[in-house]
């Protein structure tokens, strides 16, 4: 699943102009180009580089995330996009659940097609399994903390969790309200939808919980 959802986004991005490439993405201070080289630097270190760099960066995961990132841009858009395309068949990935790591990429490429107006939705089977994980613990996201006392159900697929105030949408729009992107929270409805909005916020400096 995660090799499909590269692929797709590598094909989403091949006719890019270029001022898309430096279009804000989701992610607060990285560009549509940083984020496709942090999906392709998630792709190509494994544990013992993961743990190493990680070291490396005394537990200052920006510092490790910054370093990696920068080892694959390319030094043009058009070899950024080469070098992603390489990993698109990758097995490798940092310490933890493959799921998380399908998760990355389901997150990551919508924090990329958000803002350039790009119109996807990945595979039921896919975002309802990182929708039950995030709802299950807070690992590379903070999704168990931020429904907390909500029940989510989503209106296009089986994925519902928790209990309290209602929050609906497509499983696309709960996994990245879950993801902490305020974003996706226009896609919502239910009396828990603010809730969560307010959390999200809070979670970013932005609002109050």
């Amino acid at each position: 699943m995660a090799h499909a959802e590269r692929a797709a986004l590598a094909d989403d991005l091949a006719v890019l102009e270029a001022e898309g490439w430096s279009r804000q993405s989701l992610c607060e201070s990285w560009t549509v180009e940083d984020v496709l080289a942090h999906l392709t630097a998630a792709a190509s270190v494994g544990r013992v580089r993961w743990v190493t760099s990680v070291l490396g960066a005394r537990f200052d995961f920006d510092k490790h995330n910054e370093r990696r990132k920068a080892e694959h841009l390319g030094t043009t858009p058009t070899e950024t996009l080469a070098l992603f395309r390489a990993i698109i068949p990758s097995t490798t990935s940092a310490p933890g659940p493959t799921v998380a790591w399908l998760g990355e990429v389901i997150v990551h490429a919508q924090d990329i097609r958000r803002p350039l107006g790009l119109s996807y939705t990945p595979s039921i089977e896919a975002t309802t399994a990182v929708a039950e994980f995030f709802a299950s613990r807070d690992f590379t996201v903070p999704g168990k903390t931020l429904i907390n006392g909500l029940r989510l159900e989503a209106t296009d697929g089986p994925f519902v969790s928790g209990t309290g105030p209602l929050v609906s949408g497509t499983t696309l729009a709960l996994t990245m309200a879950m993801a902490g992107r305020e974003a996706y929270c226009d896609d919502l409805a239910g009396p828990g939808a603010s809730t969560l909005r307010d959390r999200i916020l809070a979670l970013s400096g932005g609002g109050t919980a």
